[in-house]
């Protein structure tokens, strides 16, 4: 039985005007690519790919996707690229977009190619994708063979998206040190299958002290829409350590609180991913005992890039304990990722922890 497995995509590019050459890199693969994005990310990527297509000669089928990485969406889409006779898929844009196109193509036994137009989440690398209701409420994470087998990234257009995504892209990055190091002190499983691996570990470390060195200069290039070697760094970070890292080291109490507050109604649904992740990561923090001082280490860095350190930010000022404890019970679920941290954390001390973050914020 293996005991250590390390995954990752084939190949990863990334630099200024890369989308331009996509079609030099994609011509290969196949005849004719489903392409995937929204109204608003193909609004912005539309000529750059249909360009590199038309040199190469290259057919595709466009699909619009809808908004929520749902099993629905997910058998639309596959079902229309069967139609269509595609051969396989490109997904465009943000974390759910990508993560839906990495599930049609599974749908399709085809390649896929991902092209992030956000540096906010790590999902670009992964072989996986997380489910949600058509409502937004997390279902389950869905599991591939093999990763995608293209990752490209062109830094051009992540600097132009708005700064609240980079922000929340360092954030779900920033949880990925501390959740493998969980991983690895509990004896846990990555999400590869295996053991953290020492190279995932190293690049889950590295990719903490990437996000603390220049993290914070790179968000105050991109408020300008500049890319400078902070933002390189910092988007190579959030996409490729954050995924590598979290892929094949672990996932812990950070993202599981995440997907415990998707059973909340309200204004939470307007927070990014990596915006609760930020949350996440703080309870995580608490709950591990870590000092005082540390944690505040991490709030103040997380006020910079203006993410939610509060239950006000977080829109669950007026949350009740009742609410807390259902956040709480669904992070501690079975097939939650919390018994990386430790199987034995209830319901009660997540709710418990979640309020300690509150008071040490407003402290500061």
């Amino acid at each position: 039985m293996a005991n250590i497995v390390f995954i990752s995509p084939s190949k990863y590019i990334q630099g200024q005007g890369a989308l331009r050459e996509i079609g030099q890199h994609i011509k290969d693969m196949g005849r004719k690519p489903l392409i995937l994005a929204d109204e608003v990310v193909w609004g912005i990527t539309e000529d750059a790919i249909t360009q590199s297509l038309g040199a190469e000669n290259m057919a595709y089928h466009f699909v619009l996707f809808k908004g929520e990485a749902s099993v629905n969406e997910v058998r639309r889409i596959a079902e229309e690229g069967q139609s269509q006779s595609v051969d396989y898929v490109i997904g465009v844009g943000g974390g759910k977009t990508l993560d839906t196109a990495k599930a049609v193509a599974d749908e399709l036994k085809s390649k896929v190619v991902i092209v992030p137009t956000t540096a906010s989440t790590d999902a670009p690398t992964s072989a996986l994708s997380v489910i949600y209701s058509d409502e937004g409420v997390f279902e389950s994470y869905r599991f591939y063979n093999r990763n995608p087998d293209l990752v490209l990234v062109d830094t051009a257009i992540v600097a132009k998206a708005p700064a609240r995504l980079f922000a929340s892209g360092i954030a779900d990055a920033m949880a990925t040190w501390i959740e493998v190091r969980a991983t690895l002190k509990s004896g846990g499983n990555a999400m590869s299958g295996g053991k953290p691996s020492i190279a995932a570990q190293a690049i889950a470390r590295a990719c903490e002290e990437t996000l603390f060195q220049y993290g914070i200069p790179a968000y105050k290039a991109v408020q300008q829409g500049l890319v400078t070697r902070h933002v390189e760094a910092v988007v190579e970070a959030n996409t490729l350590l954050s995924g590598l890292g979290f892929e094949s080291g672990g996932l812990a109490a950070a993202h599981a609180i995440h997907n415990g507050m998707t059973v909340l109604s309200g204004d939470i649904h307007h927070l990014t991913h990596g915006e609760k992740v930020a949350y996440g990561t703080l309870v995580q923090l608490v709950l591990e005992l870590h000092p005082e001082q540390e944690i505040l280490k991490y709030i103040r860095f997380f006020r910079e890039l203006g993410l939610p350190t509060t239950l006000e930010e977080l829109h669950l000022k007026e949350a009740t304990d009742e609410d807390l404890l259902k956040v709480g019970a669904a992070a501690t679920s079975t097939n939650e990722t919390m018994g990386n941290l430790s199987p034995e954390i209830t319901a009660e001390q997540v709710a418990n922890a979640i309020l300690a973050v509150d008071v040490l914020s407003q402290q500061q």
